[in-house]
């Protein structure tokens, strides 16, 4: 029987299990990189992913079995492998359209919980069917392999191993080396590709199916050849660079003005270097109010560190408009750091590690005059730099008059947002905590420190500043700064909830700005 010479070789078998299993990874590795620029890659964004993932795979289970019961032909099995490994090369493609198309339309009629129900459909769209093709390998194989009931038991045994230890290559594979050397887009080829290897290797040993096959390697080649210019921000203009790294999507974008660093491609500005203008405009300009609370001066330097170093934006203006200080910036993601040199001018004075931003600070025993907390990641702050636990250890690292400033990016009108469980936290910690809300954009600024003098040593050294574009921003900061007055949210490292506290000042946010656009669009419907 020639249709079955391959399949008696049982070692073709296992390696079709060993890369299904592979590929289910790769492809749930790649969707949470394709889907982080859009909603971010919080732990809500990775609980739908997986879900999605996990019942499309258990479908596919169910499915497989009842068809390897029915039509038991194993031209069918490799020509769901070669669907799915047509399928998953034209994710990145096709993908990033499905996904803009889908927030749009749910942005006209979904007023709450966007985020969930956005990533939610847009997984399923895009996710779900080569997942559920997938999930029907091992009943089909089952079929196949089992050739009596004494070793039925070692035989699944088995098939079950390789399809976990394919799983734990495909969970590391693309994490340290596909996604960070050559990109999500590549990587899905690369997985697509042995896919359909696999399935065009049984297909020639049968001669069948020769030209869906062939049609199979011509897409698959033609989307690889195309992968150099793929964009994420396919609207944008002005990229200077796109890139990713281990943690993060990376893009920098150049205008007239600035250069803007962002790890989002639908909101968030991480870091910006100015070219002409004197501040920003943004909160790295009230941040600078910290210093002079600690009473660093341009005649008196100090000690400064900043944990989410970005590309620098704040370490720069630190060096300049308080030279002599030292200042050192922790930053955990290394492709980040290396563009502050290369894109953003960070000065070579600014002492850079890579490294978790509690990690560094629990490993060192130095005192600072200043720590500037930094850390927000996509919608929300990592949550072990949220707790009680964190800021203690702050406090610790703090001089007598050292000040703790921590910009918070989810400013909300509702009461029991993120950010007051942030002040409760930080106040439950420090005696002195005061917030200046940023103009014209969602972030607060939040200076805590041991006593009132640093109010004092502020007011007395910003009217002291000779530099108008800093002295009229320390004068707006003086005008907005408010005492916090505390509460009992208190987040600990035990229980942090703050993805879920993020999400909704997300949705707040989300609905001002769409409101306008929902109801011109529901107006041109009806």
């Amino acid at each position: 029987m020639k249709e079955k010479n391959i399949l008696n070789n049982k070692y073709f078998l296992y390696l079709t299990e060993f890369f299904s299993g592979v590929s289910v990874m790769a492809v749930e590795l790649g969707a949470s990189r394709l889907m982080a620029p859009y909603f971010s890659s919080s732990q809500i964004v990775w609980t739908v992913i997986i879900g999605v993932i996990m019942i499309a795979m258990a479908l596919g289970n169910v499915w497989g079995g009842r068809l390897a019961d029915k039509n038991p032909s194993p031209d069918r099995l490799y020509g769901r492998l070669l669907l799915a490994a047509v399928w998953i090369a034209l994710i990145p493609f096709a993908g990033r359209y499905l996904i803009g198309g889908i927030s749009l339309l749910l942005a006209a009629f979904v007023t709450k919980n966007f985020l969930v129900w956005a990533a939610l459909f847009a997984c399923l769209a895009v996710f779900a069917f080569p997942c559920a093709l997938l999930g029907t390998v091992t009943p089909s194989l089952v079929k196949y392999t089992v050739s009596s009931l004494d070793d039925n038991g070692k035989t699944v045994g088995e098939l079950g191993a390789l399809n976990t230890i394919g799983s734990i290559i495909g969970t590391f594979l693309p994490t340290f080396v596909t996604i960070p050397a050559v990109g999500t887009a590549v990587t899905f080829l690369i997985f697509s590709g042995v896919l359909a290897a696999i399935s065009i290797l049984y297909f020639l040993s049968q001669r069948k199916k020769m030209v869906k096959s062939a049609l199979a390697v011509a897409l698959i080649l033609a989307l690889g050849l195309s992968s150099g210019s793929y964009s994420f921000a396919f609207w944008e203009e002005g990229i200077a660079l796109e890139d990713e790294s281990i943690y993060n999507y990376l893009q920098v974008k150049e205008t007239d003005s600035s250069v803007i660093l962002s790890t989002n491609v639908l909101f968030g500005v991480q870091s910006i270097l100015m070219k002409h203008a004197k501040l920003t405009g943004m909160y790295y300009d009230y941040a600078l109010a910290a210093p002079l609370m600690a009473g660093i001066t341009a005649q008196n330097p100090g000690s400064i560190l900043i944990l989410g170093l970005g590309t620098g934006t704040f370490a720069k203006y630190c060096s300049e408009y308080f030279p002599g200080c030292s200042i050192e910036g922790v930053e955990i993601d290394e492709k980040i750091a290396g563009l502050a040199t290369e894109y953003f001018q960070l000065p070579d004075s600014v002492d850079v590690s890579v490294y978790d931003g509690r990690s560094y600070l629990a490993a060192s025993e130095k005192k600072y005059d200043v720590i500037m907390v930094d850390a927000y990641q996509d919608i929300t702050i990592p949550f072990q730099m949220s707790s009680v636990e964190f800021f203690t250890e702050v406090y610790e690292h703090l001089s007598e008059n050292g000040v703790m400033v921590v910009n918070m990016n989810m400013k909300s009108k509702a009461e029991d947002s993120i950010n007051d469980y942030l002040c409760d936290t930080i106040r439950s910690v420090f005696p002195q905590v005061y917030t200046a809300p940023v103009a014209n954009g969602t972030n607060c600024e939040t200076f805590a420190f041991r006593n009132k003098g640093a109010l004092e040593a502020f007011e007395e050294n910003r009217k002291a500043l000779t530099e108008p574009a800093l002295s009229d921003m320390m004068e707006t900061v003086s005008g907005c700064l408010t005492p916090y007055q505390p509460g009992n949210r208190i987040l600990t490292d035990d229980k942090a909830p703050v993805e879920l506290l993020g999400m909704k000042v997300l949705d707040e946010i989300i609905a001002d700005e769409l409101d306008y656009y929902r109801e011109l669009y529901l107006g041109q419907l009806f």
